[in-house]
């Protein structure tokens, strides 16, 4: 993933490898694409719903699933890319978060839609919860705080997203052909997965809220304007 940070060069290296972006930009639209199919062809989606048989919304369910497994694959390649083609931009650093954010919280709003998962929805809402606040933490502490993604942050986006796609496989584990005696042993391994994600995520965003408290006790006094 590429690190993201306030303190961020205003100006692209000239001749930047626009692969980086482009992969970026898709992962954002996946992620748009895979929220609309997936819960559009959650069973409890009123009309849509009644124009689609089990057999439907188990098959979309997988291309949605497969959309989110490839989206999240760009996460790990993007970074790796720009790191090695020295391609790091301005625009790369701004879309990075936003695509991973997009992409995570479609996934889980679209295995809530299904609401087939008992355990879940706590683990997910608190995830969500986090990602707002820190969000709301940088735009508010832009040009005073210097908030530099931690290795910890990364491994949570990583955790976050194998958890997702462990959830995903549960709900459609008929449309998958897996044999019913496994299901719930994975599911639990899934449930699992979902809290330490929310665990790490919770972590995390107080780890940035330490660091935003003691860097702005340190810096002169400044106004900051509402969202």
């Amino acid at each position: 993933m590429a690190s993201y940070s306030e303190e961020i060069d205003m100006h692209p290296l000239p001749k930047a490898n626009p692969i980086p972006n482009i992969l970026t930009g898709i992962r954002l639209v996946a992620g748009v694409v895979m929220f609309m199919i997936l819960a559009g062809s959650a069973p409890s989606v009123p009309i849509i719903s009644e124009f689609l048989s089990p057999d439907d919304q188990l098959r979309l369910g997988r291309i949605a699933f497969w959309i989110f497994v490839i989206a999240a694959s760009t996460d790990w390649i993007d970074g790796y890319l720009a790191r090695k083609w020295n391609a790091t931009t301005r625009w790369g650093a701004i879309l990075d978060p936003i695509a991973d954010k997009v992409l995570i919280t479609g996934a889980i709003l679209s295995v809530l839609a299904w609401g087939a998962l008992p355990g879940v929805a706590v683990p997910c809402g608190l995830i969500l919860f986090r990602e707002f606040a820190v969000s709301a933490l940088r735009e508010t502490t832009a040009g005073t705080v210097k908030l530099d993604v931690t290795l910890l942050a990364k491994w949570k986006t990583t955790v976050q997203m194998v958890a997702l796609a462990a959830l995903q496989i549960v709900l459609l584990w008929d449309g998958f052909g897996l044999p019913l005696d496994g299901q719930r042993p994975f599911e639990w391994l899934a449930v699992t997965l979902i809290w330490l994600a929310a665990f790490i995520t919770l972590w995390t965003g107080w780890q940035y809220f330490a660091k935003a408290k003691r860097q702005m006790e340190q810096a002169p006094p400044r106004s900051l304007d509402p969202l």
